[in-house]
C-alpha cells in the first residue's frame, strides 16, 4: 500500500490569475451612457440647488471676469480699442476658456472624491471625470445664448461661417475631454498634479488668444502661440463669429503647414489620455 502511495502523483495546484478590476467602460455601452447622462444631470442640478440666484450664478462669474478685463484692455492697455468688436471677441474667448478650465480643474480630484463609488465591481470609471465634462457643457451651453444675444445686440451680422462654430466647440469639447481624463487618473498616483495644473491652467489663459487677437501679438511669437492646440480653435472662433475679416489661423501661422503640431499635440494628448486611462482604470481602487 505505502509504494502504492509513493508512485501517485499529487494533483498540481491550479494556476493563479490575475483578477483586475473594471475597465473603463465596464458594464457595456448603453450602462455607460445611461451612468454619464445621469451623474451629470445630478451635479448640475446638484450645484445650484437652494442658491438664490440658481443658473445664474455660472454666468455672473465670467461676466464678472469680462468687466474687469475689458476696463484693463481697453482703457488701461489700449489694445482693445484697436480691436474691432473687441468686447464680444473678449466675452465669447472668456465664455468657451471657462469651460476648459472649469471641466478641467473639476476632473483633477473627481475619481478620488467619488473613492466609494469607484469601489463597485463594475462601476464605468470613465464616467466620473466624463460627467464632470458635461456637466461644464450644460453650463457652456446656456452662457453662450446670453453670449449670442450681446453679440447680436453689439450689431454683428450673422454669416454663412457661424455654421462652422460647432465645429470648434467639437474640438473645445473633445481635447477637454481628453485632459480631464489623463488629469484625474494620474491625480490618483500624483497629487501634485492638483497645484501643477492651477498653474499650467493660468499659462494657457494667457498663451491662448482670449484676451487679445493673435495679430496684437509680435509676428515673432505667433508662431510660438500656435503651437498650443487651443490657439488655432479660439482664432478660428473669432473669425467664424466676431471678426470675418481678421487672418484665419493658417495665415497666422504662416501656413496650413504650420499648423502641424498643433494638430499632433491635439491627437498626441488625445491619444495619451485614452491609454493611460484605460490601463489605470482597472487598478484605480487599489491606489486609493
Amino acid at each position: 500500500m505505502s509504494t502504492s502511495l509513493a508512485g501517485t502523483a499529487e494533483p498540481s495546484p491550479p494556476a493563479l490569475e490575475e483578477v483586475t478590476g473594471p475597465s473603463a467602460l465596464g458594464g457595456g455601452r448603453r450602462r455607460f451612457l445611461d451612468l454619464l447622462w445621469l451623474i451629470a444631470v445630478t451635479e448640475f442640478k446638484r450645484t445650484y440647488f437652494g442658491t438664490v440666484l440658481g443658473y445664474l450664478w455660472s454666468l455672473i462669474r465670467p461676466l464678472m471676469l469680462f468687466a474687469v478685463l475689458l476696463f484693463v484692455f481697453t482703457q488701461v492697455l489700449r489694445i482693445g480699442s484697436e480691436t474691432p468688436n473687441y468686447p464680444v471677441l473678449l466675452l465669447l474667448g472668456i465664455v468657451l476658456f471657462s469651460f476648459f478650465q472649469e471641466a478641467t480643474q473639476n476632473s483633477v480630484t473627481s475619481v478620488v472624491a467619488q473613492e466609494g463609488v469607484v469601489r463597485k465591481t463594475q462601476f464605468p470609471r470613465l464616467v466620473i471625470p466624463l460627467a464632470t465634462v458635461l456637466t461644464a457643457a450644460f453650463n457652456l451651453c446656456l452662457n453662450l445664448l446670453v453670449v449670442f444675444v450681446f453679440i447680436l445686440a453689439w450689431g454683428v451680422d450673422p454669416t454663412w461661417t457661424w455654421l462652422l462654430f460647432p465645429l470648434a466647440l467639437a474640438a473645445i469639447f473633445v481635447l477637454t475631454a481628453a485632459v480631464s481624463m489623463m488629469l484625474s487618473v494620474l491625480y490618483v498616483r500624483f497629487r501634485d498634479i492638483a497645484i501643477i495644473w492651477t498653474v499650467l491652467s493660468q499659462v494657457l489663459f494667457y498663451a491662448t488668444p482670449v484676451l487679445y487677437p493673435i495679430t496684437a501679438v509680435p509676428e515673432a511669437y505667433q508662431h510660438i502661440l500656435m503651437i498650443n492646440p487651443l490657439a488655432p480653435i479660439f482664432n478660428e472662433v473669432q473669425v467664424w463669429v466676431i471678426n470675418p475679416d481678421a487672418p484665419t489661423a493658417a495665415a497666422v501661422a504662416g501656413g496650413a503647414l504650420a499648423l502641424v503640431p498643433a494638430a499632433v499635440l491635439f491627437v498626441g494628448i488625445c491619444v495619451f489620455s485614452a491609454w493611460i486611462f484605460e490601463r489605470d482604470a482597472p487598478r484605480v481602487a487599489e491606489r486609493l
